[in-house]
């Protein structure tokens, strides 16, 4: 066991032995802190080659519009979910760990291009590189969605285990990023202000005291929502990457009526079968809503719309701007005005500005400065 480890070691079974209470939230979350900072310091070590498993992620190269990741515990079925969203043939077997690197799919939905990508089985350990683990979660940290596969017949444990994971990598699943600033400067010390109260347990000592454990000493904090000491710690380690996640509870010909019954009221929940191709239509569905998608078709001058290669954006209330610099950097700076035709305009078509926002299948002709 290298130091590293061994301090991660010591700190996990001192902040498991130290009772949850309002006495010791301010050195728990101290431990926290220095718990992120090691394991931040063991990332970059095994990164280097110092440590088990790598950390560099599987060389597949990212098309279409849309990348998401299969992650789940061997034999839980994701290659055979793979196959039946995409036809790619992933190998599969009634053994563990049939898959031994990333096995890239592609699927069309709602003229989309989806990239789906079958990684190797996930373990207990991962996060720190037992069975090629590091790898795993270092690609899934490239995706735009992640879909956790479950077996319907042990789906608590394996979620517990493979989010406990997916976290100590600086992976946060459903989350947006903490509406909070640090910004350096040179000198006078640390100053902290509150545009919201701080009610979850974020004191300003123990703000200061993250801070200085991360060596900051000299930096003015804005905190624009009310937020917990992990969230805090986020900020300010800076390693985190925020994804959407769908967990696919598969096997569900082995559930009865009335467990199926629970499942469906749990959130981001998708009970399928990928062996008997239950319920795949509602989980492409489920996939498209997650990753925030619309299809925006374009319309050259003179000619009709082109609906076969929809432009696909991933955001809330995107504008004409975001739209053109999805299609190339250098349409904005000739940019003109464009016509919208669709649901975002009154009139069709209507003439608007680089701020309008669009909605799901407009058709838009840019019109550039001559």
């Amino acid at each position: 066991m290298s130091t590293t480890e061994a301090k991660i070691a010591e700190l996990e079974a001192e902040y498991a032995r130290t009772q949850k209470n309002k006495a010791t939230e301010g050195h728990l979350g101290l431990i926290k802190a220095k718990l992120a900072k090691l394991r931040r310091e063991q990332e970059a070590q095994q990164s280097r080659g110092g440590g088990g498993g790598g950390g560099e992620g599987f060389d597949v190269k990212k098309v279409g519009d849309t990348r998401v990741g299969l992650v789940g515990f061997p034999s839980v079925g994701k290659s055979t979910l793979l196959t039946t969203l995409t036809g790619t043939k992933s190998e599969a077997a009634a053994y563990e760990f049939t898959t031994l690197t990333a096995i890239p799919g592609t699927m069309r939905y709602r003229g989309a291009r989806i990239q789906i990508l079958d990684l190797p089985g996930i373990i207990e350990g991962a996060a720190t590189g037992k069975g090629r683990g590091r790898q795993v979660i270092s690609a899934a940290r490239t995706c735009d969605l992640i879909m956790i596969v479950l077996d319907a017949a042990k789906p608590v444990t394996h979620k517990f285990l493979i989010e406990r994971e997916l976290i100590n990598f600086g992976i946060r699943l459903n989350e947006e990023p903490p509406q909070v600033l640090i910004k350096r400067k040179d000198k006078g010390g640390i100053d902290i202000q509150e545009i919201v109260p701080q009610t979850k347990g974020l004191t300003k000592e123990m703000a200061t005291r993250i801070l200085k454990e991360y060596k900051m000493s000299s930096v003015t904090v804005t905190l624009r929502e009310d937020c917990t000491i992990d969230r805090f710690i986020d900020v300010v380690d800076g390693k985190r990457t925020y994804i959407p996640a769908l967990y696919v509870m598969n096997k569900i010909d082995q559930l009865t009526i009335e467990e199926l019954d629970i499942i469906d009221q749990m959130p981001n929940y998708v009970p399928i079968s990928s062996r008997d191709q239950w319920n795949i239509d509602d989980l492409m569905s489920a996939i498209w809503d997650k990753c925030n998608m619309l299809r925006i078709y374009t319309k050259p001058k003179g000619q009709i719309p082109d609906y076969d290669e929809p432009v696909v954006l991933h955001a809330t209330n995107p504008t004409v701007e975001q739209f053109c610099n999805r299609l190339h950097k250098a349409i904005m700076p000739l940019f003109k005005y464009a016509w919208v035709w669709g649901s975002s305009v009154r009139h069709q078509p209507q003439k608007v500005g680089k701020d309008h926002i669009l909605n799901d299948e407009d058709i838009i002709q840019i019109v550039k400065r001559v």
